[in-house]
């Protein structure tokens, strides 16, 4: 079985962003990036079902700038076996990038495709969801365990009444959730090895998708700093300073 897994190069985690002056956007001069938290999950995910000798390859794409590829290359160091780069200078939106990575499963044709469920950068969570609905697959959203049991997948996940376990047929759609692994670190000899194995480059161009900015962002600010609490000595001082103050009663 073969296994696709998608990864997004974003804004270190432990990061706190910089708001550019203008509000045009996030500063990224000088900063920190690394794979999306979800994506570490994913690629875990896939290394496992390998190395358990479910699956026989596990692919790693990434549709981003040039410097997406050390995010692949950290993948690679995970466990996978090989990458595919599209490269993008500008942001393109969840749509976009679903059909494009319907082009690369319909040339890849893996048995299954791990997502993680949304990205820190934009939280968008829709990249999963409508690629399952273009390529007209069963989906598993919100993935906390996944098992394969001959030609079909059970994946449990998290709902508000406790556990909801679904069983697909392959091929599927799975995006992973934060409790479903703990992402292993890669090591010295992992980053090695990871550098000769292969990366393929493509564009848009070569996966017939054309990029669509359907969404234009007006401005990004940093939300209002949180004010201190007051004190107060009596229930009717509080019940005054609601009235008065916050106005809400």
């Amino acid at each position: 079985m073969k296994v696709l897994v998608t990864v997004k190069r974003v804004v270190d985690y432990a990061v706190k962003v910089r708001v550019k002056p203008d509000g045009s956007g996030v500063d990224l001069s000088n900063t920190k990036m690394s794979m999306n938290p979800f994506c570490e999950i994913a690629v875990e995910e896939a290394v496992r079902l390998k190395e358990a000798k479910v699956a026989s390859e596990v692919i790693v794409a990434s549709i981003g700038p040039s410097q997406s590829s050390e995010q692949i290359r950290t993948a690679l160091a995970m466990g996978a076996d090989r990458g595919i780069h599209v490269e993008v200078e500008k942001e393109l939106p969840p749509l976009v990038i679903s059909r494009a990575l319907k082009s690369i499963v319909l040339k890849e044709k893996p048995s299954l495709v791990i997502l993680g469920k949304q990205a820190i950068d934009d939280d968008c969570n829709q990249t999963g969801q409508m690629l399952a609905q273009f390529l007209d697959w069963p989906q598993g959203t919100f993935a906390s365990k996944v098992k394969v049991v001959g030609e079909k997948l059970q994946v449990t996940r998290e709902v508000d009444r406790g556990l909801e376990t679904l069983e697909l047929r392959l091929p599927a759609v799975v995006t992973c959730d934060l409790r479903l692994n703990e992402p292993r670190y890669a090591t010295l000899p992992n980053i090695m090895k990871a550098k000769k194995k292969p990366i393929e480059k493509l564009g848009l161009k070569d996966l017939n998708c054309e990029p669509s900015y359907g969404l234009q962002t007006l401005s990004i600010f940093e939300p209002p700093k949180r004010q201190g609490g007051n004190k107060v000595e009596s229930v009717a001082e509080l019940i005054e300073k609601l009235r008065n103050e916050a106005k809400v009663i």
